[in-house]
């Protein structure tokens, strides 16, 4: 009901405005055709007296007309009269259109824009009457001007029909200061046949957008002579030839408007025709309908409420138990009940019929839940259960890639030695066998000699590292009880020549940890592979970061060692490849052995050795051993994958 009463009012009010804006324009029209009309008369009573005996008998006589059409002027009202005649009527035709019609033998009338000195020609008086000044106006378009001195006029000319004489007579007046004129229009508008004497109706002729004739008023006897129109109105009907129609604002309040552009003789806007009526009353009227319809809706509202309510209680109240009883069962409690609510009829059954419900609800959910904890119970039982042979078969299946590989690379690798320490052998010897033939004479090429020397010890060194990746047992020693802080010092100061040849800064950290059981010559080799590889990293300068501290694995005790870096770190899509043998991120530089033999002495230690990306920079490898009473057992359990950086 609200909304229908808002949309009633609403549609009533557009209704509403678009009845005043069809009185404005009907205003508007009667205002237009007063205009015409007042031109069309004075064309009219040009051409009887251009077509008068009278005019004729003063022609006829020689006579100067001027007496006599200033006699004419004053009885046709009008503000100058005279009579154009050869050269003058020529000069006059090309200037006006209304006198070249006039010349061609058609009256014409039209409003014509008179500038300051022509009517300072025709007459000081119409000069000054046209003269006035311009009073600043709220919204008008901004200008320099500071006086309107020109003359809007009506124009009319007829041509003379006399025997014997050739002519037009032109005559014309000025709106300027018009009041009658306005004043009539406004009586022909609001006044004329109106009861409705609310209409407090405004009529004003503009000059471009200056008032030049008008009985709005700026007090209570000062008219409203030299205000400007606002800007937006002034674009709509001079700037683009439309018809205003709607409310604005004129002077000092709001009007129902409307403002009819108006056209010279050369078909140029030159001024606007207005006629309005305020708006204050009408929108009083409005607000007070709006708060008779609002206060009648009240009134009934207040009646029909109490009497609504008391009927609908026996209805609703139920309909509002059985609702929160709904709610309480949502909410996981399945012992609530709409009990007793005293009706026997459609609703009362209803209720009965859902506490049944709710009952059979209860008691399927009890069964379910039973079921439930039982299922959970089997299922957690088979997941441990298939999460544990998964784990043995992800082990085994490790393991045995792993041995085939190692097999493999084994039996490739022994090959390759073989075939490979053959020949360096015998390069060797000749080398040694020209050293010891030429003597002295070997010294021009004893560089070459002892770059082939060089060359040859680096394949050993190369056949050397396959052979121990191959079958690391054989160049292994016997482990001991080892302090790993005290393996790093050992190993900062033999890598000491590579990391002070660069800006790199070391940082340790060396906790109480328990001692492990491994080769120390292993832990050596592998500790040093991974501070060279750090360094490589680095690139020249970054920060080394050490640490050792004792860590427990899944219940094992053992020691933990960190080496950090602040490198670019290992790319993400690569990181896993890591320790595969013979990958390497240096090609060309390396032989991609290092870390695979470094996984394999550590695990043969019983520990793990992984890698991840640091969240700041750079990469992480952490060496796990166990403490020295676990290291005989089996291989502890592994180090889970790295999460996410840090």
């Amino acid at each position: 009901m609200p909304l229908l009463m808002v949309l009633a009012m609403a549609r009533w009010n557009a209704d509403y405005d678009k009845v005043l804006i069809a009185n404005v324009e009907s205003d508007l029209r009667i205002a237009e055709q007063y205009l015409g009309q007042l031109q069309a008369n004075s064309a009219r009573a040009l051409q009887e007296l251009a077509s008068s005996a009278r005019l004729a008998r003063v022609l006829s006589d020689g006579a100067p007309p001027a007496r006599f059409l200033d006699t004419q002027r004053e009885a046709l009202q009008l503000d100058f009269l005279y009579l154009l005649q050869g050269e003058t009527l020529t000069r006059e035709k090309a200037k006006w259109p209304v006198v070249h019609e006039a010349a061609a033998g058609r009256m014409a009338s039209e409003i014509d824009i008179f500038p300051a000195a022509e009517l300072e020609a025709i007459s000081p008086a119409l000069a000054a009457r046209a003269r006035i000044e311009l009073i600043e106006t709220e919204a008008a378009a901004p200008t320099d001007r500071r006086v309107e001195d020109r003359g809007m006029v009506v124009h009319s000319a007829a041509p003379i029909r006399v025997e014997g004489h050739r002519g037009v007579l032109v005559g014309g007046m000025l709106l300027n200061r018009n009041l009658d004129f306005i004043d009539t229009i406004n009586a022909l508008v609001y006044l004329h046949g109106q009861s409705d004497v609310s209409r407090q109706g405004t009529a004003t002729l503009f000059l471009d957008d200056t008032r030049v004739s008008t009985n709005v008023r700026l007090f209570e006897d000062v008219r409203a002579l030299g205000t400007r129109v606002s800007a937006a109105v002034r674009e709509a009907v001079l700037g683009q030839g439309k018809t205003w129609l709607d409310r604005a604002f004129v002077v000092d309040d709001w009007y129902i408007s409307g403002y009819l552009p108006l056209t010279n003789s050369f078909g140029t806007r030159v001024g606007m025709l207005y006629v309005g009526f305020l708006e204050a009353p009408y929108q009083t009227a409005k607000r007070e309908a709006y708060w008779i319809v609002v206060g009648a809706f009240a009134l009934v509202i207040a009646l029909s409420a109490p009497l609504f309510l008391w009927l609908a209680k026996g209805i609703f109240a139920p309909l509002e138990r059985m609702t929160r009883t709904m709610a309480r069962v949502e909410r996981g409690d399945l012992t609530a009940r709409n009990g007793t609510i005293g009706r026997h009829d459609e609703i009362g059954q209803v209720a009965d019929h859902l506490d049944t419900l709710l009952d059979q609800v209860q008691e399927r959910d009890r069964r379910l839940r039973n079921w439930a904890d039982e299922l959970n119970t089997r299922v957690e039982e088979r997941t441990r259960e298939l999460k544990i042979a998964n784990e043995k078969l992800e082990e085994t299946f490790r393991q045995l890639v792993m041995s085939e590989k190692l097999a493999s690379i084994g039996e490739i690798t022994a090959g390759v030695a073989h075939e490979i320490n053959n020949p360096v052998a015998v390069i060797q010897g000749n080398v040694d066998v020209m050293r010891m033939t030429l003597g002295d004479g070997a010294d021009p090429v004893r560089t070459e000699l002892d770059l082939i020397d060089n060359q040859v010890m680096r394949i050993g060194a190369i056949v050397g590292k396959l052979l121990q990746f191959a079958r690391p047992s054989e160049f292994g020693t016997f482990a001991e009880h080892v302090d790993v802080a005290a393996v790093v010092r050992d190993c900062l100061v033999l890598v000491d020549h590579v990391i002070s040849k660069q800006e790199i800064r070391v940082l340790t950290q060396f906790d109480d940890a328990p001692c492990v059981r491994i080769d120390p010559g292993e832990l050596q080799q592998v500790i040093i592979n991974l501070i060279i590889n750090a360094s490589q990293a680095m690139d020249g300068q970054g920060t080394l970061a050490l640490s050792v501290a004792g860590e427990s694995r899944n219940g094992h005790a053992g020691v933990a060692l960190r080496i950090a870096d602040t490198g670019p770190g290992i790319p993400a899509d690569r990181i896993g490849q890591i320790f595969d043998p013979f990958f390497t991120t240096k090609q060309g530089e390396g032989t991609g052995l290092g870390l695979s033999i470094s996984q394999t002495l550590i695990q043969r230690a019983g520990g793990h050795i992984s890698v991840r990306n640091r969240r700041a920079r750079g990469a992480e490898f952490l060496i796990w051993l166990p403490g020295p009473d676990q290291a005989s057992d089996a291989p502890a359990p592994g180090i889970p994958p790295a999460a996410a950086p840090v």
